[in-house]
Parts: structure tokens; sequence; C-alpha cells
């Protein structure tokens, strides 16, 4: 296969040569052979990409100046222009990452474009001042500003589809956005700058320079950014809150989680068992949300032990680029590594070992088998750390109140889920699960709903209307009483 290669940095509209000599070489996870490069960032390219969204955003005729159905129509051109590349860009995530096809297709290809319509649709239909009668006699007019350069940093797990959480709120709301893609995944973020020119957005709108934690760290102490919006890991989530913090700048994290699925004692396995490996497997276990501790009742505990063991075991492991395939390779030889040793500290601590716990046989790539360990409680290690792969843990509850402290005892509170037959039980269960989103007999991130955690899963929300609030500011002018 021939490999991808690009020579320059999508910089104020156009390709522009790149600061220094230095190289990103994106490999493999499944033959872990080179298949593309791209030029690294140097600070001196993080400061041309910020004058150039700040050039762009300080325009008084420019893109945060323009009425939301002119950027509406140029965000409907992007959109179009992606769906154009849906199938590249799906092929080039999962041949970066690892992510099985269909599901690259589904969040890669598909999602992006639905993203930039349904926030400029937002946009357009919002009312442009809140004209409030003021207590004092007169009248408060607030209006809701874009907030202004926004540093966008994005992890390898779900590059797109995560962009555009960021992206597509931000250019609907009238920002211009500074992007550092991760080093795993930038060959997707290149084919989407290529959609953005193709689309016809303005010089500076959108920047993309891909660099490693020096890189981000710089974009995100940079003088002239307004708002960072990061996802990826709590470590990295904690540095960025404190720079933001001393800076006094606004930040949104989306970070780690250790969520819970609650398998109630009325649950149907049968009938849930496709959604529950959408909830606890999808990407290879490469999902912040992921719910990768399986609660289940005593009185069937075995019964579900078999279930889930049965279905991780059933699971195909192989070619990401093979429709067939379900768990695809982990992202990096690294990757891998962490997980084996989760899975080593598991054995150790005396958790049960179900199915999986090694290597497949496949001649190359970074694969783990799919493994589910039983018996073991909430305290073990890898029942409270985030893993990032394929690994699941079935714990024991007594009862409903019991599950519910097990589901809660976490640092984390991203996703979760309550899996009954009676909806309005496991509803009343979810809305006391602390967590930033829960679902009922399924997990899934609507578009319509904010999205995000709490406790060190992060601050801040991002989809539905919370996430296009996320990139503006609350203006208010006070007018005098009348006469």
């Amino acid at each position: 296969m021939s490999t991808i290669d690009y020579t320059g940095l999508y910089i104020g509209g156009s390709w522009q040569t790149p600061a220094t000599s230095e190289r990103i070489d994106v490999h493999s996870p499944t033959t872990e052979d080179a298949i593309g490069s791209v030029p690294a960032s140097s600070p001196r390219d993080i400061d041309r990409a910020v004058t150039a969204a700040r050039r762009a955003f300080d325009d008084p005729t420019g893109w945060s100046a323009w009425h939301p159905k002119q950027r509406a129509e140029v965000l409907d051109r992007f959109a179009t222009e992606l769906e154009g590349r849906a199938s590249e860009m799906s092929r080039r995530v999962t041949i970066q990452n690892g992510m099985p096809i269909w599901l690259a297709e589904q969040f890669e290809g598909g999602f992006p474009p639905i993203l930039l319509r349904y926030f400029s649709d937002m946009m357009v239909n919002s009312p442009e001042v809140d004209t409030r009668p003021g207590m004092l006699g007169g009248t408060a007019l607030v209006s809701r500003k874009p907030i202004g350069v926004v540093g966008a940093i994005v992890p390898w797990n779900v590059p797109q589809a995560i962009t555009f959480l960021k992206l597509a709120p931000a250019l609907a709301a009238g920002c211009t956005v500074v992007l550092k893609p991760a080093e795993e995944t930038v060959l997707d973020a290149f084919l989407m700058a290529e959609a953005a020119l193709a689309a016809g957005l303005p010089e500076g709108v959108l920047n993309v320079v891909p660099g490693g934690r020096e890189i981000g760290a710089y974009l995100v102490e940079h003088p002239d950014i307004d708002k960072v919006s990061f996802t990826g890991s709590t470590a990295a989530g904690r540095a960025i809150a404190e720079t933001c913090g001393r800076l006094l700048r606004p930040v949104t994290l989306e970070l780690g989680g250790k969520s819970a699925a609650i398998l109630l004692d009325d649950v149907d396995l049968s009938a849930s068992m496709e959604s529950l490996f959408a909830a606890t497997l999808l990407n290879n276990g490469q999902i912040c949300w992921l719910n990768t501790r399986v609660l289940a009742p005593r009185s069937r505990y075995d019964e579900v032990v078999d279930a889930v063991t049965a279905l991780a075991a059933s699971l195909h492991v192989g070619d990401p680029l093979d429709p067939a395939t379900k768990l695809g390779p982990l992202v990096s030889s690294r990757q891998r590594d962490r997980v084996e040793g989760y899975i080593a500290k598991g054995k150790a601590e005396g958790a049960r070992l179900t199915t999986g716990g090694g290597r497949p046989t496949i001649d190359s790539g970074w694969f783990v088998e799919p493994t589910v360990f039983a018996d073991l409680d909430n305290s073990a290690t890898i029942a409270r750390e985030e893993i990032f792969g394929p690994v699941l843990s079935i714990i024991p509850f007594r009862d409903d109140a019991e599950a519910l402290a097990i589901a809660n005892d976490s640092e984390y509170g991203l996703g979760g889920s309550v899996w009954s037959s009676d909806i309005d039980r496991a509803s009343a269960l979810a809305g006391k699960v602390r967590s930033g989103t829960v679902g009922v007999n399924h997990y899934s991130n609507d578009p319509v709903a904010p999205f995000g955690g709490i406790k060190n899963s992060g601050m801040g929300r991002e989809l539905g209307p919370e996430g296009l609030h996320a990139f503006q500011h609350l203006h208010t002018v006070y007018l005098p009483p009348a006469g």
C-alpha cells in the first residue's frame, strides 16, 4: 500500500510550509507498517496558526460578524464536502487506530456532517436578543457572542467525531479554531482540512497543527487563545485546567471514565447482548464512556458471567477493514502493553479470568483478546482505573441499593447504564447514578442532549444547546427607563 504523505500544514486557509523539517510518522496497528506522515508543528507554527485565527476573528466584517445564515451556508458546504470524503475518511481512521470499519463509517464518516448542520440550524433559529423587562424600571438586552479563538485538542480514539463535537458548535457560533489532532491520527485531520478548503471556509477560520504534548501545552498557554476545549486523559486534563485557571481562561474538559452497567434482576439477557456489546466493548474498548464495570445481581451472577463471557468469546477479532470484524487492534504497542499490564494485575489480585487475557493468533498487529474477569469486588485495581482496552469486570451486588452504591463508588462519572425489563424501574435508578450521562437498556450519545462528566471525568458539556453555549459568552446591555 502506498503511503499518505503531506508536506504542508493547513494554516490561514492554505497549505503552508512548516517551520521545521520534523515529521510525524503514522503506523498501522494492524500490519505495523508505515502508512503515512505529516509535518510536525513547532511553536512557530502554532504562533502562525493562532495569529491567522485571531486575525479572522477580529476582522469586523469577518466570520464572527457574519449572520448565522451566512455561516450556515458555508458549514453546509463543509458538511457536503465531508460526505463526499466519508468513505476515505472512515478508511483512514481505521488504518490509523484500528477502529472497525463498520463503526468508522458511522462515527467518523457519518457523524461530523450531522453535527455541522445541527449546530448551524440551532444558531439560525436562536433569538439574537433576549429582552428582559427590568425590576428597576429599565430593560436588559441579553445576547450571546462568540467567545473568540478556540484551541481544540482531540485524542486518537474517535478522532473525527470528537473533532466535530468542538468544531461544529465553535464555527457555528462564529469562533475561529486552532485544532491540534493527536499524533496517532493525523491523516484524517488533513483530509478534513482538504474538505474545509474545498468548502471555502474563510482564511484563518480553521487551522490544523498536529503535534505532541509539548505543542498542546504551548497552544493552551498561548496569549491569544480565548477558550480551550480538550478531550483526553484525566492527568492531561488536570494540567490544562491548572493552566486555564491561572489564566482565567474558559475550558471544557472531557476526560476519562470507569462507568458501570447495572444489570437488574429482571434483565432480559438474551435481548440485551447486542446493545450490551455496544455499551461495553465498542471500538476495541477504546472509548471513554464505555461501561467496563458490569454489575450483576447475586441471584443471577453465574448466568450473567456466562452470558458476558460467551459474548466476548464470540467476537471476531481481526483486520478492522473486514466488515465482519467486531474488534480490531489497539492503537499502538504502548497501548497494548498498558492493557496487558492491567490484565496481569487482575490475575495477580485474584480475579477469575473467564475468557481472553492473551493475544489472538494473528501474525502482526497490536491485538488483545476480549477479556472478562469475574469474582472480584469494586476495590480491585481493574475495577477502579481506566484501562482503555477490551477488558470487563463483572461485580456482584445484593439489591438495587448496593448496585447504586457500587456504581457511584468511583472517581469518575461520565457514562453508565441500567438494564431491566421494567423501564420505569430502570429510569428511576438511572436518575440516581452520579454521572453526567446514563442510558437505559442501551447507551448512545444523542446530539440533542449534553454530554460530559463530573468528578475526574471532567467539566463542561458538549452536544445539545449546552455544547453551543460553551463557545459563547453572555453580553448584557442595560436600557434606561422609558421617558
